[in-house]
């Protein structure tokens, strides 16, 4: 086949065209099944969430720091991640109106903070049943890579722990 900078060029702007258009088809985040959690590192750890007491969140984002600090910020020593379910969704959430924490004042430094962490490899992996229970539309999560849907919260926590996630609790 002759290749040439023309060639490439354009199927680099089409292929960029297509990869674009499917980022804005795709605002909210991906869908993992539980067969698709894995363990890559050789600690790794959950933390889990389900309360919504932001200063208990504030203080669960300090430990994953300082845990992940001690293995020097390394991904390939340590994973962590977050499981969440409960009334600890709201921290995630861009839209809280028709929720049930849509009064709640939630300072804006606790999600920038969980996405800092997102640089060292912690996901945050959301319970779709909470969001059914409460009749919350997928469709109010940031738009954030770190955060991944999954079929449900304590589900996701046996799976974890099964395949040889540490769980930690904070609070």
């Amino acid at each position: 086949m002759d290749t040439n900078r023309r060639h490439l060029l354009g199927a680099l702007a089409i292929s960029g065209t297509a990869i674009g258009a499917t980022r804005l088809a795709a605002a909210a985040p991906a869908s993992l099944e539980l067969q698709a959690l894995k363990k890559d590192t050789d600690i790794a750890c959950l933390y889990h969430c389900d309360f919504g007491d932001p200063n208990r969140f504030s203080q669960m984002l300090t430990n994953m720091n300082n845990h992940l600090s001690v293995y020097d910020f390394d991904t390939m020593r340590v994973k962590l991640v977050m499981v969440v379910h409960g009334a600890g969704l709201k921290f995630f959430l861009a839209d809280r109106s028709g929720t049930p924490w849509e009064k709640d004042n939630i300072d804006e430094d606790l999600f920038k903070r969980a996405e800092g962490l997102a640089k060292f490899g912690v996901e945050a992996y959301l319970c779709k049943i909470t969001y059914q229970r409460n009749k919350i539309d997928l469709g109010k999560t940031r738009d954030a890579s770190f955060l991944k849907f999954v079929p449900s919260g304590v589900a996701t926590v046996a799976e974890l722990q099964s395949k040889g996630y540490a769980y930690l609790k904070s609070g």
